[in-house]
């Protein structure tokens, strides 16, 4: 995933800057401006950006930044046991809210800690400001002690970062991390801060109300010839379909995407990041497409004549072998905010480079004005044989006995009870993961919160933890595996002492579920290191941490389960749910083959 060169080329990975642009306004100052430490000015920038929550851990670095904290009232601080979930958790909120995230970690281990939780939030467009502290200034580059170059580890993994080394510098670089986080293609910004600059007392002159950044100038409006010439290929489709991603809900374009798939009557498909931009329930979706997609959004995504593809980048996971994808003859239409997204991996016949929703808009309106309407008989076959390959049933599964419990029927259930009350559904990677993109069927965007472009183990507590903090009245279920969770189980402790009642639920096979998998299809069930043989006992763990535990191994205790915990709103629940070990995710493609070449059971193995 890169970032658009039109957005960073010329942007400089420091504060020098943000140290030319601010010399003319701090000579027109007046002089009665109250002077305040760079840490004072930190806070004032997070109120002025309406910032609720700020996720963090303590260090020697940021001490001073610790202190203006403990001196205001507008903002909590929540203090995490782990600094990677201190960013995962920020990265969760953002998610479900659109808001910008925002992180705090002190110098050295706590930027590395947090490393992995900023690549997370890069590779999904998550916007975030992670503000870390840095030695002072005289010392860095000495090996000081917990001293990291934090600006050079974290380039490649954000979308900008900066360091501060004057504090007359502090609120005009985090109106640019907050305007650079949020604005084109969103990212996460770093805003290294060293000891020094929070400490030291500078005029204070206000929080800038614009930015301005000759090097930064994202697209917003697409450019109205190409989208004619998209609406002339729409419309004279014959076997059109519309494939979406993660940019729709970045920016929050749902009801223009329904509004014109409704529109036109064409099938729709969602990617894993962009599942409940269109309702998961309406007749014209077809599933999920890629790896794990269903064979209808697969085979269409194949022998559409019109592709219409909106915020999403045609990644290996999507469309499989290029090789294969191109096979057949297409027209593309690509949407995206981000030109080097744009024929990155397949050329398209119309780019349109600009904001999805304010395409989206202009879109419609042109189909409003047109005397042309799609081809109704053309239209009509193409929806036959798409039920033909609907009527596949390629989701059905065997739901086993009362003495198994298959993790399908777990998600399923689950859905069955939610599905009508607003919930928030997090999980981490693997499995458990699929079988939750593929069984709970979201209607409603910023429900579905997972790792998808990183594919991150361990994010499932903290995304709930930060979810739950933002939407306190939503039901948030955390969908995980017993490897995953262990990977940040200390944040229920967290969960505890910031009271963010979550459900978890451990679909708990034994094995590392997705590798196991891949070890049984790739490598003749050679399972190396895959098998989980010294688990805790979840159930004791759970109450250790001050919470409920509850351990479930009939599948008729599954439902009964699931509504005891739904019962309990102010604790946090801990379901082991002892799932078959032996169960696959299907359908599957392999690496390499093309997405109609699908494994749809384990007879095809």
């Amino acid at each position: 995933m890169e970032i658009s060169k039109a957005e960073t080329s010329s942007v400089s990975h420091s504060s020098s800057s943000a140290n030319q642009s601010a010399t003319t306004s701090r000579s027109a100052a007046s002089k009665h401006d109250p002077e305040l430490r760079g840490a004072e000015i930190l806070i004032k920038a997070l109120q002025a950006e309406n910032v609720k929550f700020v996720w963090g851990y303590p260090g020697g670095a940021v001490l001073h930044i610790y202190d203006a904290f403990f001196k205001q009232d507008t903002i909590q601080h929540v203090l995490v046991r782990h600094e990677q979930a201190a960013v995962h958790a920020a990265d969760g909120y953002a998610r479900a809210t659109g808001d910008v995230g925002v992180a705090l970690v002190t110098s050295g281990p706590g930027v590395t800690n947090a490393v992995t939780g900023i690549a997370t939030a890069y590779m999904d467009s998550i916007p975030m400001v992670i503000v870390c502290g840095q030695v002072p200034t005289h010392a860095i580059g000495m090996d000081a002690f917990q001293e990291c170059d934090a600006v050079g580890i974290t380039r490649p993994i954000v979308k900008h970062n900066f360091l501060v080394k004057d504090a007359r510098d502090l609120a005009e670089t985090l109106k640019k991390a907050f305007h650079i986080a949020r604005s084109g293609r969103p990212g996460p910004v770093v805003v290294d801060i060293p000891k020094d600059v929070s400490f030291k007392k500078v005029p204070y002159h206000g929080y800038p109300e614009t930015v301005e950044m000759r090097s930064y100038n994202p697209v917003r409006k697409g450019h109205g010839g190409q989208i004619r010439k998209a609406l002339q290929l729409l419309l004279a489709a014959k076997r059109p379909y519309i494939y979406t991603g993660g940019g729709v809900l970045l920016s929050n374009a749902s009801n223009e995407l329904r509004q014109l798939v409704d529109m036109l009557g064409y099938p729709c498909t969602n990617t894993l990041m962009g599942l409940g931009a269109y309702p998961a329930s309406d007749r014209k979706f077809l599933g999920m497409l890629g790896m794990h997609g269903t064979v209808e959004a697969n085979n269409a995504m194949q022998h559409c004549d019109v592709l219409l593809a909106v915020g999403a980048r045609f990644d290996d996971r999507v469309i499989g072998n290029p090789k294969h994808f191109a096979q057949n003859e297409r027209k593309i239409i690509h949407v995206d905010i981000d030109p080097s997204s744009i024929s990155k991996r397949v050329r398209v016949d119309v780019p349109i480079v600009g904001d999805v929703k304010e395409v989206l808009v202009e879109l419609i309106a042109m189909i409003k004005e047109s005397a042309v309407k799609p081809d109704s008989h053309a239209l009509g076959a193409w929806w036959d044989t798409i039920e033909g390959w609907r009527k596949r049933d390629c989701l059905k599964y065997d739901h086993g006995t009362n003495d198994v419990i298959k993790p399908q029927y777990v998600v399923e259930t689950l859905w069955n009870m939610t599905k009508d009350v607003d919930t928030y559904i997090t999980s981490d990677v693997g499995q458990h993961q699929m079988w939750a993109a593929q069984y709970y069927r979201f209607d409603e965007p910023r429900r579905w919160i997972n790792s998808g472009g990183l594919g991150t183990m361990g994010v499932g507590i903290p995304y709930a933890m930060g979810i739950k903090l933002a939407k306190p009245d939503s039901e948030v279920f955390c969908i995980t595996g017993e490897g995953s969770v262990q990977m940040c189980i200390q944040e229920l402790s967290t969960c505890l002492q910031y009271n963010t009642p979550i459900k978890i639920v451990s679909l708990n096979n034994r094995y590392l579920g997705m590798v196991r998998q891949w070890q049984e299809v790739e490598y003749e069930g050679r399972y190396s290191s895959s098998y989980m043989d010294a688990l805790p006992n979840f159930v004791k763990l759970a109450e250790a941490y001050g919470h409920v535990g509850m351990l479930i191994e009939r599948a008729q205790d599954v439902e009964p389960a699931l509504r005891e915990a739904r019962k309990l709103k102010d604790r946090t629940v801990f379901m082991d749910f002892r799932t078959d070990p032996t169960e696959n995710v299907f359908p599957m493609v392999q690496a390499g083959k093309g997405i109609t070449e699908m494994l749809l059971s384990s007879e095809d193995l």
